[in-house]
């Protein structure tokens, strides 16, 4: 009798994973409305530079990273959904409106394992890494052939990377 109290109460602990869902999912909406403001302050800093006929210095490199910066940000709010829905499969019950829209929801945020979820969130992670790293490619300045050099060695190790991190992703 006691051991059965202690381990209803025990299993019933699994529902504390709902705050991580509920403010991983509020995480994940405060990162796609920021990154959608970076969008629209980027997209109004163009329209007002082709209006008044100014050219600001630097002026693609800081579009591209406006732009670049809020793709960085919405696929972090992406890790936090894949967590948000993979953490509530695995402790709580399977997602039953995405098992009927089988075409979308049930391929993309379907969990079954903690593996799985690392699995996802690490795509998705590397994916920001990269993003964030032509970023600071595409706003550094290169003074000598040598450090261009460096930027194509880096891009190669990057690309071959991506590369085996596909070939392992497909082996699953």
């Amino acid at each position: 009798m006691l051991e059965r109290i202690f381990e209803s109460g025990l299993w019933g602990t699994r529902f504390m994973v709902l705050l991580a869902v509920i403010f991983g999912l509020i995480g994940a909406v405060a990162l796609f409305i920021v990154a959608s403001f970076d969008i629209y302050d980027t997209a109004k800093l163009v329209i007002n530079t082709y209006i008044n006929h100014h050219h600001p210095e630097h002026f693609h490199e800081i579009v591209v990273g406006g732009i670049i910066g809020a793709v960085d940000l919405y696929l972090i709010g992406v890790v936090m959904l894949i967590f948000s829905f993979g953490i509530y499969e695995l402790f709580i019950s399977d997602i039953d409106v995405a098992k009927e829209d089988e075409e979308r929801g049930n391929k993309i945020l379907a969990i079954h394992s903690l593996d799985q979820l690392k699995d996802k969130i690490s795509k998705v992670i590397v994916m920001v890494l990269v993003v964030g790293f032509f970023k600071k490619v595409g706003l550094a300045t290169y003074t000598s052939p040598l450090e261009l050099l460096y930027l194509a060695l880096s891009i190669t190790a990057v690309a071959v990377g991506l590369y085996f991190l596909s070939k392992v992703g497909h082996k699953h």
